[in-house]
């Protein structure tokens, strides 16, 4: 369970929040040059590298903010929380 660190509310378990994906994920600058398959991939398969992520979560069940944190994807440690994007 993470425990993620609201600027407005205070540390809160991660059940009061709503994961938004991946943060800043680039768009093909192209779409209409992507076959079918790699927009869909492009849509539907997120990024899971091993380290450091940007992920977005709304804090649904608080302050209704959009937080944008940097987390290690092997320990799950939270090394920043920001407003945002």
């Amino acid at each position: 369970m993470l425990l993620i660190d609201c600027p407005f509310c205070g540390p809160r378990n991660e059940s009061e929040f709503s994961f938004g994906g991946p943060a800043l994920t680039p768009r093909p600058s192209d779409p209409a040059a992507v076959s079918d398959a790699d927009w869909v991939d492009w849509l539907t398969v997120p990024p899971n590298p091993m380290g450091l992520v940007e992920e977005r979560w709304w804090h649904a069940r608080g302050c209704g903010s959009w937080l944008t944190i940097c987390r290690h994807t092997v320990t799950h440690e939270i090394t920043e929380v920001r407003l945002g994007r």
